[in-house]
């Protein structure tokens, strides 16, 4: 039996798509509901690797998780990860298809409706509930004839449709009503209930513009969802974690905001060390004095050399090293504390430029993509990391190019393959490695974060609560809030039901 089907779709990115999605994930999984979540389309930079090597959105393993399931490809089949302001590399089915810009994509799009529907019907055999998430708006007018993300997946997989808007913005009755009537009058009727999310304060007073956009649009409201701090991975590049600019008490941690700044939840760690400030610096006169820096991925590593040394971005890095500030950089943060970098075939920008020179390193991109789930132990473990309990790590990677030890850097992690990943330099103060999520691994966070606190005279409290307990906490957290906030009973009567009795 076919798996029912509800989609969340919203009126502007970063509505809250992702977050309620993941929050219905949940709330079916606590009912006793098979579930999987399914994104036709995402485009982002924060990507995360399946156990079978494959690349998917963060969003989509993210609602697996909520869902608790493992994350496949299945849930993500086309994945474009923008590469400048006019194309991206495509990622069909969890293998890199090519760069396209974005006008030949756009031509191009709906021959990857079989790979779409493929995948859909794969996990509408495994689940009994599969919560569809859109992007963007479903009313861009522009792209509405080739859509294969909003009402044009909503009519693939016959699906009816939860329509969220965000009232922190302001103007959210006019996004509501618009959206709603910029579409045709087949897609307005797939749209089962409106959703405001966002909400700050007495919902009473809201009331009457509730019943004003139900009676202009025919359509329930079915929920207003209030604020509330739940920490869930991002992977928008309007993430409000992005927007974290001022220095607080105790550790202070800079994370470099690249222009393609890419899977910046490597540091998510950070924060939920109590006594630890983590921000994102994107101008120099922002940078200040850390005690610590760190350099996130990208996805054009080159790009963002040359951004780091025309802002002036650089210059400060480097003094701040010298000045015994350590430096770590994770994936494309890692290749640019290299000496060079270099791009013979194109791949990412071209030609051959200077890294931070921080770590004796050269950095050569290539076609091949690296996507693996790995582990590995300790060889080399810097100071800077503690004495840890643990001498194993986890990660992932995902990377276009290999980093090569010129003879002055320290191997640091031999992985279970036999290969190394990550360099370390002699005076201890600089690391670099391939391994996203490898901050999320035997309290490694927690001994760099304490390494830097003794250093400043500050003493951190003990984190007593794993990664995993913590996430299944958030989750939970979120369902309860979906619970209080949105009507299920009419969610369950939507599900039922489907599109044809909308009306």
């Amino acid at each position: 039996m076919a798996a029912k089907t509800i989609m969340i779709q919203g009126t502007m990115s970063n509505s809250g798509k992702s977050f309620l999605t993941a929050g219905l994930c949940r709330v079916f999984r606590q009912d006793g509901y098979r579930v999987a979540p399914f994104k036709s389309q995402n485009m982002a930079l924060n990507s995360y690797i399946t156990e079978e090597g494959l690349e998917i959105g963060r969003a989509q393993a993210m609602q697996a998780e909520a869902a608790g399931i493992r994350p496949t490809v299945d849930m993500n089949p086309i994945l474009l990860k923008p590469t400048s302001r006019t194309g991206s590399q495509v990622i069909i089915n969890g293998e890199v298809c090519g760069n396209m810009k974005a006008v030949d994509y756009y031509r191009k799009k709906t021959e990857f409706i079989p790979q779409i529907l493929e995948a859909f019907h794969r996990l509408s055999e495994q689940y009994d509930v599969i919560v569809i998430e859109g992007a963007g708006s479903p009313a861009e007018i522009n792209l509405r004839e080739h859509d294969i993300v909003n009402m044009g997946m909503a009519k693939m997989a016959d699906a009816p449709v939860l329509l969220v808007g965000d009232i922190d913005r302001g103007g959210v009755f006019a996004s509501l009503y618009g959206t709603v009537k910029l579409l045709e009058p087949d897609e307005q009727q797939r749209i089962r209930g409106l959703i405001i999310n966002k909400f700050r304060g007495d919902v009473s007073i809201l009331e009457p513009g509730l019943r004003m956009i139900e009676e202009k649009t025919g359509i329930p409201v079915v929920g207003v969802v209030p604020v509330e701090k739940i920490d869930l991975d991002d992977e928008d590049s309007l993430s409000e974690r992005l927007n974290r600019a001022e220095a607080g008490s105790g550790v202070d941690v800079a994370v470099i905001r690249l222009p393609h700044i890419s899977n910046f939840t490597d540091f998510s760690a950070f924060e939920r060390i109590e006594g630890v400030s983590l921000r994102y610096v994107d101008r120099p006169a922002r940078l200040g004095s850390p005690d610590l820096i760190l350099l996130p991925g990208t996805k054009n590593t080159m790009g963002d050399m040359k951004w780091l040394i025309e802002t002036g971005m650089e210059p400060l890095i480097l003094k701040a090293h010298a000045s015994g500030t350590p430096v770590v950089g994770i994936c494309g943060g890692f290749q640019l504390l290299g000496k060079t970098l270099s791009d013979p075939q194109g791949v990412e920008y071209g030609g051959t430029m200077r890294g931070l020179g921080l770590l004796d390193a050269d950095t050569t991109f290539s076609s091949g993509k690296t996507r693996t789930q790995i582990t590995g132990t300790w060889m080399n473990r810097p100071p800077l990391f503690g004495s840890g309990a643990s001498q194993n790590v986890t990660g992932y990677e995902i990377h276009m190019g290999q980093t090569v030890n010129r003879g002055g850097c320290r191997p640091a992690i031999r992985l279970e393959d036999g290969r190394y990943d990550a360099l370390c330099s002699e005076d201890g103060l600089v690391f670099g490695s391939y391994l996203h999520g490898l901050f999320d691994t035997g309290g490694l966070a927690y001994e760099l974060a304490t390494v830097l606190a003794e250093k400043k005279g500050v003493t951190l409290k003990r984190q007593e609560l794993q990664l995993d307990a913590y996430k299944e906490q958030q989750y939970d957290k979120l369902a309860d809030l979906v619970r209080s906030s949105i009507d299920m009973n009419t969610i369950y009567k939507i599900l039922e039901e489907g599109v044809q009795d909308a009306g």
